[in-house]
């Protein structure tokens, strides 16, 4: 069965995707396409897509991920009826008290407190204070 999915490109915290369509058994990572359909950017969510391959291959039964069909839909593709789309986001939050977001604001303690000692900055020498010279006049 063959399944059209995204397959993460780009480099690090700018993630890039390409839309493929891979044999459902095969990893997105390992490189094995049956045909690049086209590409899409999160980060101004704008999607290349050949929408006359994209057509072909879901008339002859490759099933779409959730977050493809989305896509595909939103670039005015057809989708076959058995094909269901999600489009309501729970929106939950896995672990609220690991959360950054979650977090309550108080008493934010400083770097050095939370690191371990062996990660904590080295001081410098430490400053000594200039001797007192005291001159008694007789």
């Amino acid at each position: 069965m063959l399944a059209i999915r995204m397959q993460r490109t780009g480099r690090k915290g700018h993630a890039m995707f390409r839309v493929v369509v891979q044999d459902a058994r095969v990893t997105p990572t390992s490189g094995k396409v049956v045909a690049l359909l086209g590409n899409y950017d999160p980060h101004s969510k704008v999607a290349n897509i050949d929408k006359d391959k994209a057509a072909t291959y879901l008339k002859n039964g490759a099933r779409p991920s959730d977050r493809v069909a989305l896509l595909l839909q939103r670039e005015g593709i057809e989708l076959p009826k058995w094909v269901t789309v999600n489009t309501n986001k729970s929106g939950k939050i896995r672990n609220p008290e690991s959360c950054a977001r979650t977090a309550r604001p108080s008493r934010r303690q400083p770097l050095r407190k939370l690191l371990p000692t062996r990660l904590q900055p080295r001081t410098s020498r430490k400053i000594r204070k200039p001797r007192q010279v005291i001159i008694l006049k007789t």
